[in-house]
């Protein structure tokens, strides 16, 4: 289906039926070409209470199934978003940018994560013990909350969704999901792929729109149960506060400033090899993209100059090109916030190793060349904000101490990266570095099996792996006490 048709025909999904928004109707833009795909209607505040109600009446639905039919619900919305991985990267590559190969991979993904969860609804275990009374139980029962509220971004619109929705589901949740308006179309595809899984009516509901009318109908309402948020460090604390108010359990995957730890015994053909499609996957627009280059004084030139060889080897051009290794941003904001990161960054003293401004070939669209950058005073924005870009940084570092104190000085604590041949560097760096994902000689940071989140500012709660259901679950203990003549 064309966006024009998605934007048109579907919009809003409340209680099990598509329809269009209230609100007047805004555009979407092709951030490759600068074109409108179409134009959306928003849901306005009376929307999002129906999508609230809607869920909140199919709880009862969704406790009626059983974990096994739950987990067979889950496996056929895999294969249906495995089936249309294609359709769907076109979708990702049409409203983001980002490259078409990439944005299937991101599709079969999202399959892999809800097929995970298909297994792990099977596998939500209590207790039975003995109790201080002979004959005697303590019963511990997993149950779910209820209504599960999620905030999706733009960057990663099948993924980041995919493992929100995934474990919900699983533990027997409802949801209202409030995407980015920047991948409106794309979403509502996933949805309809869990639609046409069979899900039950009411138990999804997707609300397309304003922040300022969806945001605080979802926080201030009581049947809202969990809020689970991806986002920037500042709206993540905004919900956070508003979720007080309810008391609502509250999940955050916020920003990230990873550091790259490059030893002197690293392999330097093989690091340059991963660390420039690395660092510019997506246009650098990842919260676990590699962003501050530390490299050991000893083999900076050598790192460097491979650095930027492979970096310009990389092809920036149309999403929808196979060949493509770099779209445009996804926001005129975000090129914007680029462009002014490398002017501070230049003005303060700063070195361009590569790149530093638009592609002279690319006349419209939100591109940016892929930027390395050196010499950079402590105090550029570049080394204390999260760049979220095609922007990097390179320093030099002569001791473990000084460079861990340097990866770890920011409040960001998701993901942090080291290469060296050494176990005994290995875990001497591993062990102190201040992070919920480290990858050793790859830039891998998230896999459907394995546990992705972090700690201080980039917020709290982990998703994928075995333990993430846990977050969507409650625990109820029953003391069973049996009367002396009970049969």
């Amino acid at each position: 289906m064309e966006l024009q048709d998605l934007y048109a025909t579907h919009g809003q999904f409340i209680d099990g039926a598509w329809r269009s928004g209230s609100e007047e109707a805004c555009e979407m833009i092709n951030p490759a070409t600068e074109v409108p795909l179409g134009a959306i209607k928003p849901a306005g505040a009376a929307q999002v209470t129906e999508a609230i109600a809607a869920a909140y009446a199919a709880r009862a639905s969704m406790r009626a199934i059983t974990a096994w039919n739950r987990s067979a619900l889950l496996r056929r919305a895999a294969a249906l978003i495995d089936e249309r991985a294609e359709a769907l990267g076109r979708l990702v590559a049409l409203e983001t940018g980002k490259p078409v190969r990439q944005a299937v991979g991101e599709a079969k993904a999202s399959a892999e994560s809800v097929d995970w969860f298909a297994d792990e609804a099977r596998r939500v275990f209590g207790l039975s013990y003995e109790s201080r009374v002979k004959g005697d139980r303590y019963l511990v029962h997993m149950e779910p909350l209820g209504v599960v509220a999620a905030f999706v971004p733009w960057n990663f619109p099948l993924l980041l969704l995919a493992r929100k929705m995934a474990p919900a589901l699983a533990a027997g949740n409802t949801l209202v999901i409030r995407p980015s308006s920047e991948a409106a179309g794309t979403t509502m595809a996933l949805i309809k792929c869990f639609e046409d899984a069979g899900f039950p009516k009411g138990s999804i509901n997707l609300v397309i729109g304003r922040p300022a009318e969806i945001t605080p109908t979802l926080m201030n309402d009581p049947r809202v149960a969990k809020v689970s948020f991806t986002g920037s460090v500042p709206i993540g604390r905004q919900i956070v506060e508003q979720s007080a108010a309810t008391l609502k359990r509250v999940s955050m995957e916020l920003g990230g400033h990873a550091p790259v730890i490059v030893h002197a015994d690293a392999d330097i053909d093989a690091f340059a090899a991963l660390a420039a499609p690395g660092k510019f996957r997506n246009a650098g627009q990842v919260c676990a993209s590699p962003t501050r280059f530390y490299v050991h004084e000893s083999i900076a030139d050598e790192v460097g100059a491979k650095l930027v060889a492979a970096t310009r080897a990389l092809r920036v051009g149309s999403p929808l090109d196979d060949a493509t290794d770099l779209g445009p941003l996804t926001t005129r904001r975000r090129r914007d916030a680029i462009e002014k990161m490398v002017d501070d960054a230049v003005s303060g003293g700063a070195r361009v190793l590569s790149g530093g401004a638009r592609p002279r070939a690319t006349e419209r669209g939100y591109f940016f060349e892929p930027t390395w950058l050196t010499d950079l005073r402590s105090d550029a924005a570049v080394l204390n904000d999260e760049p979220f870009g095609p922007l990097g940084t390179l320093a030099t570092f002569s001791t473990l101490d000084e460079v861990v104190a340097e990866a770890n000085r920011l409040p960001f604590a998701l993901a942090a990266y080291v290469f060296t041949r050494s176990l005994a560097k290995t875990h001497a760096t591993v062990d102190r570095l201040e992070a919920g994902v480290i990858g050793v000689n790859t830039f891998v940071a998230s896999t459907a099996e394995t546990p992705f989140g972090g700690s201080k500012d980039s917020g709290f709660g982990r998703e994928g792996g075995p333990h993430a259901i846990r977050d969507y679950l409650d625990t109820k203990f029953v003391n069973v006490a049996m009367p002396a003549d009970a049969d």
